[in-house]
């Protein structure tokens, strides 16, 4: 949070010079591998991604570099809004079925103390 109160963002983007949107790495501050690898799980089922993968420069910086290498000069920057918002969908649906056992337990447990 500190980071982010001095201006620096949560995402930027690393590219070559000259080089064209198909290959970029992302630097993703304050996460870890939980959001790499599902991420990176959520990019990698894309036909067009030729390389996806993720470091964690040193365990004492929480950032991670996000690579994302395409077929056909699709921009990365296309693949990692599709999986995060992908991703988002998967943490949804999992969440609204862990609220809908939690409910349907304390029903059962009430029942039973009837």
């Amino acid at each position: 949070m500190a980071e982010e109160a001095q201006g620096k963002p949560a995402l930027e983007l690393v590219q070559a010079d000259g080089a064209d949107g198909s290959c970029v790495t992302f630097v993703l501050h304050n996460e870890d591998h939980t959001l790499g690898n599902s991420l990176r799980y959520m990019i990698m089922k894309n036909s067009e991604v030729e390389f996806c993968g993720y470091s964690i420069t040193h365990p004492s910086e929480s950032k991670i570099n996000f690579r994302i290498q395409t077929r056909g000069g699709l921009p990365a920057v296309e693949p990692f809004r599709k999986g995060l918002t992908e991703l988002v969908d998967v943490c949804q649906h999992v969440l609204s079925k862990f609220e809908a056992g939690i409910k349907e337990y304390k029903a059962q447990k009430e029942a039973e103390m009837e």
